[in-house]
């Protein structure tokens, strides 16, 4: 058997014996010991010939080979009269040991190799990403609003014609800032739900968000005295 390969191209003596057993195309739970006894002295045997330093633990694995073999030849040892001691059973366990501990290492690199496209950074402080938050200038909460108008609107609904005449008339949440605007010059104080006088999905939608728009931005202030009691929108005094 030609030898191509050197010591160093082996992790260790079990490496090796692996390789010549996958080369030789062996079960490695029925490994035929005296071929490949015979090749792994030849390649030992090989490197000395070209004045390459052999490890000892390659000659160590070599005379437990040497053993193996020589064990073969006698007559089998039996426990109870039941079972034969196979010599080649621990050296099959320290192989099949190795391949997983191989096949493990070679995982562990694909990671290491996936690992190294992956960028972390120590963390920060999450504020640093949160918008600011525009609170409504207004004794009464956002959730009081909905709540209140949620009611409201029921309440049309409810009371609203069977019949009724449909008509598409585009509203917009500026139109109606106009709108309110103009109710609160010649009415300072307006009660909330007088803002909303057609019961229609988009004139609703406008109107409601006109109103928080310009609770934010202080051109009007909403305000609730008493638990339950009206919701009043005011203009806010330069």
């Amino acid at each position: 058997m030609e030898m191509e390969f050197k010591i160093n191209d082996f992790e260790g003596p079990l490496d090796l014996l692996l390789h010549l057993i996958k080369e030789s195309k062996m079960d490695i739970m029925n490994i035929e010991i005296e071929s490949i006894t015979k090749q792994y002295v030849d390649f030992l045997n090989a490197q000395e010939k070209m004045n390459l330093e052999v490890s000892s633990e390659y000659l160590v694995l070599a005379s437990e080979l040497i053993e193996i073999k020589s064990k073969m030849l006698l007559p089998n040892e039996k426990i109870d009269d039941e079972e034969e001691i196979d010599p080649r059973t621990d050296l099959v366990n320290r192989l099949l040991e190795y391949q997983a501990y191989k096949d493990i290492t070679k995982v562990l690199q694909e990671k290491e190799l996936l690992r190294k496209d992956i960028f972390t950074k120590l963390p920060e402080n999450i504020n640093n990403y949160v918008e600011e938050v525009h609170e409504i200038h207004s004794d009464v909460t956002l959730d009081d609003l909905i709540s209140a108008f949620q009611k409201y609107y029921q309440r049309k609904l409810d009371n609203k014609p069977l019949k009724t005449k449909v008509t598409i008339n585009e509203i917009s949440v500026s139109s109606r800032r106009s709108e309110i605007k103009h109710l609160l010059k010649k009415k300072s104080r307006m009660s909330f739900f007088e803002l909303f006088p057609v019961v229609t999905k988009e004139y609703v939608v406008a109107t409601f968000l006109a109103i928080l728009e310009m609770a934010k931005n202080r051109e009007i202030r909403i305000i609730q005295e008493e638990n339950f009691d009206d919701i009043i929108c005011e203009v806010v005094k330069a």
